[in-house]
């Protein structure tokens, strides 16, 4: 290999280092071209996987300030550069090495720390951004019903309670006497005092259940 072409192999694998939130680094010995397309393809647009020179590639990640991973550039190497999602391209790499025994999971680097073969398989076993992002939103939304629930209840019996002082209000029976020349209808007479006040009390007991829940509801 050309020096120039070295320069430029250096330069662009630093690049994928310093870029990249994940690095995995795999032996391909075995695979044939077909199965490296296929790999390709299953790994997606966020993913680069690229073969390596492995004198080459230390240098580069000593460029891009990456360390400890000379003792996996070891035989043939290939390494898929996440700038994705870590977890997702973990498992893809996971699925297609058990369907392929020629790939050999050797270790890799995430956020500066590099990861052992057993590390990288745990990181497949995890659940996906996508997943958890559905379970924390399916969480809140939960929440939410519950929280409407709590405060929806109170608000409709207190409703109800003031509804009840309104008719009972305005269907007090009128007093009506004859004139001697004319119909004079008289105000109509106030609703008994006791029933005022045992609508007034319910209209109170709700309200302060309100505040209660509330406030609890603030607290929590």
């Amino acid at each position: 290999m050309a020096k120039a072409t070295k320069v430029t192999a250096v330069t662009e694998l630093a690049e994928h280092f310093s870029t990249s939130s994940a690095a995995v680094l795999t032996e391909y010995r075995g695979l044939t071209v077909a199965q490296l397309k296929e790999l390709r393809r299953t790994l997606g647009p966020t993913v680069t996987f690229a073969v390596v020179k492995n004198t080459l590639t230390k240098i580069a990640a000593k460029d891009a300030g990456v360390t400890g991973i000379d003792d996996l550039l070891v035989g043939p190497s290939a390494i898929a550069f996440v700038k994705g999602d870590a977890v997702e391209a973990a498992k893809s790499i996971k699925a297609f090495a058990k369907d392929n025994a020629s790939l050999v999971i050797k270790g890799g680097v995430m956020d500066g720390k590099v990861l052992s073969a057993s590390d990288v398989q745990k990181i497949a076993d995890l659940e996906s951004r996508e997943v958890l992002l559905s379970k924390l939103a399916g969480a809140m939304k939960a929440k939410q019903s519950q929280a409407a629930a709590l405060f929806a209840a109170p608000l409709a019996k207190t409703a109800r309670a003031l509804g009840a002082l309104q008719t009972k209000l305005e269907s007090a029976p009128s007093a009506q006497a004859a004139a001697p020349a004319a119909v004079v209808e008289e105000a109509p007479a106030a609703p008994a005092a006791e029933d005022v006040v045992e609508v007034v009390a319910e209209v109170i007991t709700e309200t302060e259940a309100v505040e209660a829940a509330v406030e609890e509801t603030t607290e929590g």
